[in-house]
C-alpha cells in the first residue's frame, strides 16, 4: 500500500549542493549569543515564553539587509544554516520529572534550577536536600551558592558533567539522526512535509538578494502579512495592554478555547478544545490529507465515542468532572490511552522494519550499495552507527560512574534499544506527516520505580534515552536546501561552543543580580516552586516509603490489546485498498493533545476541496512558503511586542 500522497516540490532538486557556512554564519551566531540569548534568558524568568521561532527569522532578515547594504548576496544555503544555528541556541530545555517546566537560554540554565531546588522548600519537606548528588550541584551552605556565582570550584564537577552531556547529546543526536534520515529518506523515500517549511522559507528570502523574485516570494509576502495581521490580534494587543491592565486583553483565548468543563456533565471524561492559533489551520494545509484525517479520528471522534463509554465502564478512573482539557487528557493516558499507543507505536516499527528489509531484498541492496546524491557529503551508515554506539556507550560509562549502585542492564537497554526504537518510530511517523511524531512518556520514570533501585541520584543522570526525530527531519531540510553536510556539522560545533560560553556568562551575570526565584521574576516565582513539588514526587518514588502510582499506568495486557488493534486496523486499511496514512494519524491523535486536531481538519478540508482546485498541483508547493512566512510574520510582531514590554517594565520599575 502505497503511503505516501503526492509529493511536494520546491523546484531545485536537481541542483548542486553548496557550502552554507562561512564568516557570516558565524557573525549569526555571535549576534544570537551575545544579543538575542541574553533577552531570551530575561524574557523566560519573567514571563515564561520564548523566543524559540521568533529569533530565526529575525536574525535572517536582519543578515540579508546588511548583506543588500554590502550589495551582496544571501545563498539559501547559507540562510538555513543560520536557521539552525538559531534554532538550537534558542530552542528551549525541559527538565526530567517536571511536566511543564521548559527553561530558555542555553543549557546553563539547568544549573539555575537545580540551585533552587537544592534550597527549595519543597525538597526539605520531602527530605531530598541532602539527597541530591552534589555533581548535580553544590552542597547546602557551599559558598557558591551563598555568593550565587559559577565562578567557585564546588561547581567544577556540575559544570564539567552538564558540558560533556550535552556534548555527548549534539554526538548521540546528528550520528542516529542522520542514520535514520539515510533509512526514512534515502531508502523509504519518506517526503517529511513539515522539512519542506523552513527549506521554502530559506529559498524565499534567498531570492530577494538575487533580485529574482518568483512566486516563493510571493508567498512568503502573502504569509508574512498573514503573520503580521494575527499577530497583531494574537500577541501584541495581550501584551501591551498587559503594560496598562491587571489582567490583559485577548480577543483569542490562548492558546486555545477549552469547551472541556462544559462538557463534562453529559460527555465524561471528553478532552475537547480548539487552537486559536492560525499555524494549526495552515499546518493542516501542508501535511497529507489522510493523515490529518487519521488524527482528526484518533484525536476527536475516538475521544467522543470511546471515553464516555470507557469511563462508564470504570477504566477511566481518574477523571473528575470539571477538569479541564490538560488535566483530562493526562488523567485518560495514565488510566489507558499511554498503553494503546506504545501497543500501536509498536506496529509502526514492525511495519517499518518489514519495509526496509523487503526493499533491500527486491532491489537486492545492502547499506553500502545505497546510492546517494553526488556532492551531499555523506559518510556511510554503518560508521554513523558507530559513533553513536560510541557516544552511547560513553553515557553509560558516565551513569555508571555517577550511579553505581543503579542496575547497569537498564541503563544498556535504553541506550541501545529503546533510543533506536523511539527514534525510528517517531522519524517515520514525521516523515509521513506527523506534526509532533510520538514518545512514549513516564517510560523512563516507570523503569526507575520497577527497578528496585533506592535513592536519588538516578532521577539526575544524564540516562540515554532519547527522541532524536526532529535531528532525522533536520538532515532532511539540509538534504531540501542542498546544502552539503559538512556545513551542519561545523554549525552544530560552532551552535555548541556560543551556547557553552554565553549561556555560562549570561545565566551567572543574571544570577549574580539577584536570587532565582524572585519577586523580579513573577513567573519562576510563581511556577518553579508548583514543578519543584512535581520534581520530588518522581524522586521520592524510589525512596523508602516512595508513591507507586505511576506503576499503574503501564499495563502489559492493554499493550497487547492496542497491538493488536493497531494491527488490525493497518490490515483492514490494506485489504480495502484505504491510506494507510490513517493509521499513523489515528497513532499520533491518540498520542497527541486534542486541541489541535480541529483546526488541523479544516485547514486540510480547506485545502483539499477549496484551494486544490483553484491552484491545482502547485498548492503543495505553495503551503509550506505560506506557513514559513506565517511565522516569520509572527515572529516579528513578537519580537516587537517583547521589546515594548521589556521597556515598559523597566520604565515602570524606575517610577516606582
Amino acid at each position: 500500500m502505497k503511503e505516501i500522497e503526492e509529493e511536494i516540490k520546491i523546484g531545485y532538486e536537481e541542483e548542486p549542493y553548496k557550502d552554507g557556512f562561512n564568516l557570516k554564519t558565524v557573525f549569526a551566531a555571535l549576534f544570537i549569543g551575545f544579543i538575542i540569548l541574553p533577552g531570551a534568558i530575561y524574557l523566560g524568568l519573567l514571563t515564561g515564553q520564548s523566543l524559540a521561532g521568533a529569533a530565526e527569522w529575525v536574525t535572517i532578515i536582519l543578515f540579508i539587509e546588511i548583506t543588500k547594504r554590502s550589495l551582496g548576496k544571501m545563498s539559501r544555503q547559507e540562510i538555513y544554516v543560520i536557521y539552525s544555528i538559531a534554532g538550537g541556541l534558542i530552542a528551549p530545555g525541559v527538565v526530567l520529572g517536571a511536566a511543564t517546566l521548559v527553561l530558555h537560554g542555553g543549557f546553563f540554565s539547568q544549573n539555575i534550577w537545580n540551585q533552587f531546588l537544592r534550597q527549595s522548600p519543597q525538597a526539605e519537606a520531602f527530605g531530598l536536600t541532602k539527597l541530591i548528588p552534589n555533581w548535580v550541584v553544590p552542597a547546602l551552605g557551599s559558598e557558591a551558592l551563598a555568593k550565587r556565582t559559577f565562578f567557585h570550584q564546588d561547581w567544577f564537577v556540575p559544570v564539567i558533567i552538564l558540558v560533556l552531556h550535552q556534548f555527548l547529546f549534539m554526538v548521540n543526536s546528528m550520528s542516529l539522526g542522520y542514520a535514520f534520515f539515510r533509512v526514512t529518506s534515502d531508502i523509504e523515500k519518506l517526503s517529511f512535509p513539515m522539512a519542506y517549511v523552513a527549506a521554502g522559507g530559506a529559498t524565499a528570502l534567498a531570492e530577494t538578494t538575487e533580485k529574482k523574485e518568483t512566486w516563493r516570494w510571493e508567498m512568503f509576502s502573502i504569509g508574512g502579512m498573514i503573520g503580521l495581521v494575527f499577530g497583531a490580534i494574537y500577541v501584541t494587543i495581550p501584551t501591551i495592554t498587559g503594560l496598562m491592565m491587571a489582567k490583559p486583553l485577548t480577543i483569542l483565548p490562548i492558546p486555545f478555547i477549552d469547551f472541556t468543563p462544559g462538557l463534562s456533565n453529559f460527555l465524561p471524561a471528553v478532552a475537547f478544545a480548539v487552537s486559536t492559533d492560525l499555524g494549526a489551520l495552515l499546518t493542516g494545509m501542508i501535511i497529507p490529507f489522510w493523515m490529518v484525517a487519521g488524527i482528526f479520528m484518533g484525536g476527536v471522534v475516538t475521544n467522543f465515542a470511546l471515553n464516555p463509554a470507557f469511563y462508564k465502564a470504570g477504566i477511566l478512573t481518574h477523571w473528575k468532572p470539571g477538569m479541564g482539557v490538560l488535566p483530562t487528557s493526562l488523567s485518560n493516558s495514565l488510566d489507558l490511552w499511554l498503553s494503546v499507543s506504545i501497543g500501536m507505536s509498536v506496529i509502526v516499527a514492525a511495519v517499518g522494519i518489514r519495509k526496509i528489509f523487503s526493499i533491500f531484498k527486491e532491489k537486492k541492496l545492502s547499506f553500502s550499495k545505497i546510492e546517494v546524491p553526488k556532492g551531499r557529503g555523506d559518510i556511510s551508515i554503518s560508521f554513523a552507527l558507530i559513533i553513536w554506539a560510541i557516544s552511547t556507550l560513553l553515557y553509560i560509562i558516565l551513569c555508571n560512574i555517577l550511579v553505581p549502585d543503579f542496575p547497569l542492564w537498564i541503563i544498556i537497554i535504553f541506550g541501545f534499544i529503546l533510543t533506536p526504537l523511539l527514534t525510528y518510530i517517531s522519524a517515520r511517523m514525521l516523515g509521513l506527516g506527523s506534526v509532533a511524531g510520538i514518545n512514549f512518556p513516564y517510560l523512563k520514570e516507570g523503569s526507575f520505580i520497577l527497578s528496585g533501585y533506592r535513592g536519588a541520584a538516578i532521577w539526575f543522570a544524564p540516562v540515554p534515552y532519547y527522541n532524536h526525530a526532529w535531528t532525522v527531519q533536520g538532515w532532511k531540510m539540509a538534504d531540501l536546501v542542498r546544502v552539503k553536510f559538512k556545513s551542519i556539522i561545523k554549525a552544530s560545533i560552532l551552535g555548541f561552543v556560543v551556547t557553552a560560553f554565553c549561556s555560562f556568562i549570561f545565566w551567572g551575570i543574571t544570577w549574580k543580580l539577584g536570587s532565582i526565584p524572585s519577586a523580579m521574576y513573577p513567573y519562576v516565582q510563581k511556577i518553579w516552586p508548583y514543578e519543584a513539588t512535581f520534581k520530588c514526587l518522581w524522586t521520592s518514588a524510589t525512596m523508602e516509603g516512595g508513591a507507586k502510582w505511576m506503576l499503574q499506568a503501564i499495563k502489559p495486557g492493554v499493550i497487547i490489546c492496542g497491538g493488536a488493534i493497531g494491527a488490525l486496523i493497518y490490515f483492514l486499511l490494506n485489504l480495502f485498498g484505504a491510506p494507510t496514512l490513517i493509521f499513523y494519524g489515528i497513532l499520533g491523535g491518540i498520542g497527541g493533545l486534542p486541541f489541535n486536531a480541529p483546526a488541523m481538519f479544516i485547514g486540510a478540508l480547506m485545502g483539499r476541496y477549496i484551494f486544490s482546485r483553484k491552484y491545482g498541483k502547485m498548492w503543495r508547493s505553495y503551503t509550506p512558503i505560506l506557513l514559513a512566512g506565517y511565522g516569520c510574520g509572527m515572529g516579528l510582531v513578537a519580537m516587537a511586542s517583547i521589546a515594548i514590554a521589556l521597556i515598559g517594565k523597566s520604565i515602570s520599575q524606575l517610577i516606582f
